[in-house]
């Protein structure tokens, strides 16, 4: 068996990496991370924006935003994916390609997920970094943009990691609408075999577990250095404000 995995990777590695490119359009793993890079970079900001929403006081920003939240968070993926191919075309009567309808709902689905993280960082760090802010003469969105926001994102690196793990699995749905995908091409690979599915999907499995792997090993050690980082700056904090007295009572 180990013997057919090799020589499957031999005859197929380029339509695995990259598809039919240069002959059609780029798939395989390139069309994977691309696919799901171009998700989280797109997504990340309608993170932030939903985060706000769902902060906001406003009912008008906080109701809508809260139901998006919560139905996007109880329909599956595949379904969200569905809709968008065969809805979209319908309504506005314009041939999507797969890859767009894929990547628009990647940025939907994982954008809600995202949001919950992000809000989840500018919750944990309390009122009181917005409260300094606004004493110090920011307004609300200034306090966040310059203050609450950085250190909020900072804190949860680690977790759009996470998400973007999660993104590249997802990918692998973008197969029931024909996004030539790593998942495409492996099945390609298989309908020409035949004969070795299990060799076959056993290549495709361990393609993204190294990947998913190596992600979620950069996240353990974003999240132990920021872990550290937090260490250092509290264990900082009583010796600066001995600091500051000193400079203080000395200037008296």
């Amino acid at each position: 068996m180990i013997g057919d995995i090799i020589k499957i990777i031999h005859d197929y590695w380029l339509l695995l990496l990259v598809g039919q490119y240069p002959n059609g359009p780029i798939g395989g793993l390139a069309a994977t991370l691309i696919l799901s890079v171009l998700a989280i970079a797109f997504a990340f900001p309608v993170s932030i924006l939903l985060a706000l929403a769902r902060l906001s006081k406003s009912p008008l920003l906080n109701w809508p935003v809260t139901a998006l939240v919560y139905f996007t968070r109880g329909v599956p993926l595949l379904m969200l994916i569905l809709w968008g191919y065969f809805l979209v075309p319908l309504l506005t009567g314009a041939d999507v390609p797969s890859f767009v309808t894929m990547l628009v709902t990647l940025v939907v689905y994982q954008g809600v997920f995202l949001s919950e993280v992000v809000r989840g960082g500018i919750l944990a760090l309390g009122h009181g970094q917005l409260e300094a802010a606004r004493a110090l003469g920011h307004s609300y969105f200034g306090a966040m943009r310059y203050v609450v926001l950085p250190q909020a994102l900072y804190n949860v690196i680690p977790s759009i990691l996470s998400v973007l793990v999660s993104t590249i699995k997802d990918t692998t749905l973008g197969y029931v609408i024909n996004v030539p995908d790593l998942t495409f091409a492996a099945n390609q690979i298989n309908n020409q075999l035949l004969t070795q599915p299990f060799q076959v999907f056993f290549i495709l499995a361990a393609v993204y577990y190294v990947i998913c792997w190596s992600l979620t090993q950069v996240a353990s050690v974003l999240e132990r250095r920021i872990a550290r980082k937090r260490a250092g700056t509290a264990a900082q904090r009583p010796e600066n404000v001995l600091q500051l007295k000193a400079l203080t009572d000395q200037s008296l």
